[in-house]
Formats: C-alpha cells, structure tokens, sequence
C-alpha cells in the first residue's frame, strides 16, 4: 500500500492547496496538514513555501512529487497486472459530463456497464462543457464526455457519436409549420439561448458564423443553464431555441413542442476527453471500450428520424 503521507502530500501539490485537498481526500484540513508535516519531519525539510495565503513547492518538494508521481503510477501499474491474471475487474472511477449528456445519454450507457462489472463504482460530475474540460485537466475526473469542441491539444479527444439540433418553437408558432428552416430565420424571433460556456451555446454560435451571422444579432431574452429550463420557456411561448433533438422525445410525443431542423442540417460530436497517460487503470480501458461498443450500437438513434407527432398520432417509443 502507497505511504498515505506521500498520497497527501501529492494531492496538495497537485492542486497546491490544503483546503481543496482537504475536500478531495475527505478529510479535516488540520489532519491533511499534520500528514504532510510529517513528511517534512521525515525528510527534515520543508516542501511547501507558505506565504500570503499562498503554497508553492520548495525544490525538495519539487523532487518529493516528480518521485511520487512515478510510485503511483507504478503501483496502479502493479494492481492491473495482478487484476489481468484474476480477471477482476473493479475499482472506482470519476467521470465528468456536459448536462445534456449527463442527462439524456449517460444513463442508459452506466446502467448498462454497471450490468457488466457490478464491482466498478462510478461517479459522475456534472458542468458544462469548459468545466468538464478543466476537471479533465486538472485531474479531476478520469474521463469527460463534452458536446464541444475541445481546444487543448494536449488531451485526447475522441468522437463517440454525433448529436442532431433541431429549433424548438411552441405549437401554433409560425416555424413550426415549416419541413425546414435557416438560420436568418432566427433573428425574427425572441431567442432562449444556454448559458456562457455551454457546448450547445458554442455550436450554436459557430453555426451562425458558418452562415454569415453574428451571435449577437439574435434577439436574446434568456439565458438559461439546463436543457429543461430551455423547454419551459419554448413551451411558455416567451422564444424559440435550438437544442438537442435528444432531449425533446417526451415533448414531441405529447405535442408540447414542435421540432424543426435547420437548413445545413446542424449535427456536433459527442466526445470522451481523457489525458493523454502512457498507462491507464484497466477500469477505465474497461469503461472506455464499453462506451465506444455502446456508441457504435447506438450510433443512428430512433429520435433522428423521427417528426413532429403527438400521442394521438401513435409516434414510435423513444430509444
């Protein structure tokens, strides 16, 4: 078992912070202190300069953690190889999602896995896609699956499948009578977008670019952080809004909301994130081989083709 002074010690310089360790290790920040001054008493030196509030490694403190990282890694290392030859596969594993994947596609996929290795805990977190992106690069979680675009090209990106977004309009709305519609058409109308940082906010905006408008023309009414508050107030009539065809299922059976698609057809990736490690858990190979499969079986979904249609028109069950 890895010296649990040492794994202290790494949390805190990982994150260069008692407090945010503290949280992360479920401990008492008093007891994360006297574990790494323990380790100082060891080494009879100190590894953190605390100033202002502030930690930063000490040199020794700098040495301490590059040899730390390597233990860890060696260890993890260690438990697969023992893992491979019981064939056990469990453990724990934190994975991070946009809300419209975390609310509308995770389910389904973690139940399903969850069938498969009983053993295997997993959490998830929920932000959007910028906050998904950050935990994945701090760390935070071990897997992100984001509904963006991802800028740092020093973490894996990997398309798991692709996402229809469709316009959204109350019954009766003018849009709703249309097989198809542009993107000029938006700027007549009062417009519900998600909030800064959203992936859904960024195809949206890209989309636009792509067709010779500028964001800012859309008549903004609301900014809203969910997909569920974006559907009551399409359903309210206060403005139309774009979204994920995903998302709309239940609406579109009970005719509460009308989908229409836009003209190019508007389709983004849905993306695992991970960090780019020379050495994995196997759990998280586990998982990221059961996700892709899951994917590929669920690549083309019964919502995509689907149109507009009520309870009374007997529509398809959603898959």
């Amino acid at each position: 078992m890895a010296d649990r002074r040492l794994q202290v010690f790494h949390t805190v310089a990982k994150m260069l912070s008692f407090t945010k360790a503290a949280e992360t290790l479920h401990m008492t920040q008093p007891a994360v202190t006297f574990q790494v001054r323990q380790l100082e008493e060891q080494f009879n030196t100190r590894l953190f300069d605390r100033t202002h509030n502030r930690i930063s490694l000490t040199e020794a403190g700098h040495r301490v953690y590059h040899f730390a990282e390597q233990i860890f890694e060696l260890y993890a290392e260690m438990t697969n190889a023992v893992r491979e030859v019981t064939g056990d596969v469990s453990g724990a594993l934190v994975i991070g999602a946009s809300t419209t994947i975390a609310e509308y596609m995770l389910p389904a996929l973690l139940g399903d896995f969850k069938k498969h290795y009983p053993d295997v805990t997993v959490h998830l977190k929920v932000s959007n896609t910028d906050g998904i992106v950050h935990m994945v690069e701090n760390n935070d979680i071990d897997l992100g699956v984001v509904e963006a675009q991802v800028a740092n090209k020093n973490l894996v990106v990997e398309r798991c499948r692709n996402d229809q977004l469709v316009v959204i309009v109350p019954p009766g709305h003018p849009l709703g009578d249309e097989e198809v519609t542009t993107a000029d058409k938006l700027l007549e109308y009062p417009f519900i977008c998600r909030e800064e940082g959203s992936g859904t906010r960024e195809v949206i905006s890209e989309h636009l670019e792509h067709a010779g408008i500028n964001a800012c023309d859309l008549k903004i009414c609301m900014e809203l952080g969910s997909p569920e508050a974006v559907k009551g107030a399409v359903e309210a009539g206060m403005g139309i809004s774009i979204t994920s065809r995903a998302t709309i299922m239940k609406e579109l059976k009970l005719g509460t909301l009308l989908a229409v698609p836009l003209e190019p057809l508007l389709e983004r990736p849905f993306s695992f994130v991970y960090q780019k490690q020379k050495f994995r858990h196997r759990v998280m190979d586990e998982l990221l081989e059961f996700a892709r499969n899951y994917c590929k079986e669920h690549q083309q979904p019964d919502y995509l083709n689907l149109a507009n249609s009520s309870i009374d028109e007997k529509a398809p069950e959603a898959t």
